[in-house]
């Protein structure tokens, strides 16, 4: 799977999970070189990495996405996403990079271009995640989730079956850069447990002297 990545010199965890995901990342530095070097089964995605000053990635992603030329997936920092253009994208991903978060939205978007089947929808049990709406159903029934909560959740659910510190919850799931204490862990997950019911709340079970356990 063929990837243009820009910037041409982009960072070293972003070359590492594209890498782990399968994906063979070609750095490109402008729309003529997305054209000129573009493999003959065409590109799986366009992956651009916004830098402090932004202005000329999204001009780059923007032009990418309106010509056809590919599926553009922004890489971007937590405190870029109050002021992320949503049409210059077809998908974003928050860094520091989950490598596993990677592949998945790189499929997701191989699948909208139609070169294989989607694979969006996370299941435990009776819970359902759609990765690609944001969406999630208990039985059936939608459930009211915030942009957080489902973010927790969806880690949760990828992870079953494993104790994470609340430390551990912080840096993958709010980021690297978040600066909120232990006790938004403890705010969030009291607030999943509510909007799981009481027959579901024991799927997130407390550890003690660690943190957390899915499942």
């Amino acid at each position: 799977m063929l990837v243009a990545v820009h910037p041409e010199q982009p960072s070293a965890p972003l070359v590492e999970a594209l890498l782990s995901a399968g994906a063979r990342p070609v750095p490109v530095a402008d729309a003529a070189a997305i054209a000129d070097q573009e493999p003959e089964e065409g590109w799986a995605a366009l992956v651009v990495e916004l830098a402090d000053d932004s202005t000329a990635a999204l001009s780059l992603a923007r032009r990418v996405r309106a010509d056809g030329g590919a599926p553009v997936l922004l890489v971007a920092t937590r405190a870029q996403t109050a002021t992320l253009p949503m049409e210059a994208c077809d998908d974003f991903l928050l860094s520091p990079i989950d490598p596993g978060e990677l592949a998945l939205r790189l499929r997701r978007l191989h699948a909208l271009a139609g070169d294989e089947p989607a694979q969006d929808v996370i299941r435990f049990k009776d819970l359902e995640l759609n990765l690609a709406t944001y969406q999630a159903r208990l039985g059936g029934t939608p459930i009211d989730l915030t942009y957080m909560e489902y973010e927790l959740l969806r880690f949760f659910a990828s992870h079953p079956a494993r104790a994470w510190s609340r430390e551990q919850l912080l840096s993958r799931v709010w980021g690297y850069d978040y600066f909120g204490g232990a006790r938004t862990v403890d705010v969030h997950v009291r607030r999943l447990r509510a909007k799981l019911g009481e027959t579901r709340a024991s799927w997130i079970t407390t550890v003690r002297s660690v943190g957390y356990r899915f499942g």
